[in-house]
C-alpha cells in the first residue's frame, strides 16, 4: 500500500427500465433539501414541513405543453408497477423527457412506481431511472397510490 486511494473505472451498463411507446418518461426519484429520506422525522417539523409540505412531480415546461398539464394540474404518473397522484411543478429545473418525484411522502408514495431490480454487483436499487406516463387529471380521485404487484412469487 502507497497510501493513495485506487480507482477502478467501471462500465456503464442499460438500465432495465427503459422508456418505450407506452412509458415514455424517465422518472428519477430523490431527495428535498427540507426533507430526509421517508419524512418520518422532518415532516414533523412546521417549519420544514411549510417549506415543502407536499411531493409535486416536476415536469419540464415542453413536456407539459405537450400532454396538456398546467403548472399546480392534478397528474397521475405510472409506471409498468404502479401509479399515484399528485400535482404537478412545471419547471426547467429537469431536462426534457424527464420527471422528478421527491421520496418524502406518503401521499405519492415513488417507489411504488420504481423497479425492484438490483445492480448485480452493489445490490443497489435502481431508483434514478424509471420509465413512467404521465397524464393530467381533471380533479383528484382521492384515490392516493396503486401498486401492480408484478412479482413471480405464490
Amino acid at each position: 500500500p502507497i497510501g493513495r486511494g485506487r480507482f477502478v473505472p467501471a462500465e456503464l451498463g442499460e438500465a432495465p427500465d427503459l422508456p418505450d411507446a407506452e412509458y415514455p418518461l424517465v422518472l428519477n426519484t430523490g431527495r428535498q433539501l427540507e426533507h430526509w429520506h421517508t419524512g418520518v422525522m422532518t415532516r414533523r417539523s412546521l417549519a420544514l414541513d411549510a417549506l415543502a409540505p407536499e411531493a409535486r412531480v416536476e415536469v419540464h415546461p415542453d413536456d407539459a405543453e405537450r400532454l396538456g398539464i398546467a403548472d399546480g394540474d392534478w397528474t397521475r404518473l405510472t409506471s409498468r408497477r404502479g401509479s399515484v397522484q399528485v400535482q404537478a411543478k412545471v419547471t426547467d429545473d429537469v431536462a426534457l423527457g424527464t420527471l422528478f418525484l421527491p421520496m418524502h411522502f406518503r401521499e405519492a408514495a415513488a417507489n411504488l412506481l420504481t423497479s425492484p431490480e438490483l445492480d448485480p454487483y452493489g445490490k443497489i436499487p435502481e431508483f434514478k431511472i424509471c420509465a413512467v406516463r404521465l397524464e393530467r387529471l381533471a380533479t383528484p380521485h382521492g384515490e392516493i397510490a396503486q401498486h401492480n404487484d408484478t412479482s413471480d412469487t405464490a
